[in-house]
């Protein structure tokens, strides 16, 4: 019988929202990941190391970065300290997983790219959505030919979902850009993950609201063409209302067939051309796609090899995003 792998050793940058998320996915993977926690804040870290079952607390990152029972980090603060902490971390021999949006600019890649090559560690950049249930079911089923020749895809994540006056994301610099780019991102990596590659992209920003205390821009509308002369667009904002306060539909159009979704991943239905069916992809297991992550994360640790969102296909979300902010001014 072969020996057990021994369980990942994982130390959390930073206590906050999403380290939250993340920790309940981690601990759903039973022994494969052991988490740690590094806080400004040593009571934070401790209370976290207590609430999710970790092994260690960490008054500094420093101190996290440099123990050498810590096999890899997860950079999960604010936008801004991501490359410094991801240098520093690869500088002391740490694996790497960056929270999206991971870097602001292609300089920032390329420099952690260079410093990941140099030590031979792995970057995975915390695109759950690449991962997500409803991802893989689109890619299968277009990989499959399920609606024939696209022509037309429409992604649509559209809510009134405003920040108050003292999130961080109302810092542009903190965040690394306006809403489109600190979250838009996501769906923009949806829409070229799917199989075709998109080869050309626009923007479009409509006038920006500065009234209350979400100041930042918050509407951006990409138009763009796949390499299979299908085209497309992605409606972001995140100052109007949607259906039941969420609820968003999407769509792949073909010659063939439709595939409408909900942008969330709450349901797939296939129509057109073949019998109709509908799929509820991952509704009771990993809807959101943690979990598949972090198992991709730790394989790829464990065998030396690239994870699926490795830095290479994150930059290729980068390029798209630099040429919709060129286009937009």
């Amino acid at each position: 019988m072969a020996a057990a792998t021994a369980p990942l050793r994982l130390a959390f940058l930073g206590c906050g929202f999403i380290t939250r998320i993340h920790s309940r996915h981690v601990r759903a993977l039973g022994d494969l990941i052991r988490p740690s926690y590094a806080s400004r804040d040593a009571g934070r870290a401790e209370q976290y190391r207590r609430r999710f079952g970790g092994a260690k607390a960490f008054a500094s990152y420093d101190a996290a970065i440099a123990d050498p029972d810590i096999d890899a980090v997860v950079v999960a603060v604010p936008p801004k300290f991501h490359l410094d902490l991801t240098l520093r971390a690869l500088s002391a021999g740490k694996h790497v997983l960056v929270e999206k949006p991971a870097f602001p600019t292609m300089a920032d890649y390329e420099a952690v790219r260079e410093a990941r090559d140099r030590v031979g560690r792995v970057v995975l950049v915390g695109e759950n959505d690449h991962y997500k249930p409803l991802c893989v079911t689109l890619r299968h089923l277009l990989a499959a030919d399920d609606i024939g020749e696209m022509v037309f895809a429409q992604f649509s994540t559209v809510a009134l979902r405003l920040k108050d006056a003292h999130d961080w994301r109302n810092d542009e610099e903190m965040a690394g850009g306006d809403a489109f780019f600190e979250e838009g991102i996501h769906w923009l990596h949806i829409a070229g993950s799917l199989g075709p590659k998109i080869v050309s992209i626009e923007g479009y920003r409509p006038s920006v609201s500065r009234t209350g205390p979400d100041r930042r821009a918050k509407s951006m509308m990409a138009a763009f063409r796949y390499d299979n002369n299908a085209v497309g667009t992605i409606y972001y904002s995140r100052e109007i209302p949607s259906l039941m306060q969420g609820l968003r539909i999407s769509k792949l159009m073909g010659r063939k067939g439709s595939i409408s979704f909900e942008s969330n991943g709450l349901f797939v239905f296939r129509h057109g051309g073949w019998r109709p069916r509908l799929y509820i992809p991952g509704l009771l297991y990993d809807i959101r796609g943690y979990k598949a992550m972090y198992r991709d994360f730790a394989v790829s640790i464990s065998r030396g090899r690239a994870p699926e969102m490795s830095l290479e296909r994150a930059m290729e979300d980068q390029a798209l995003m630099d040429r919709i902010y060129g286009s937009v001014g």
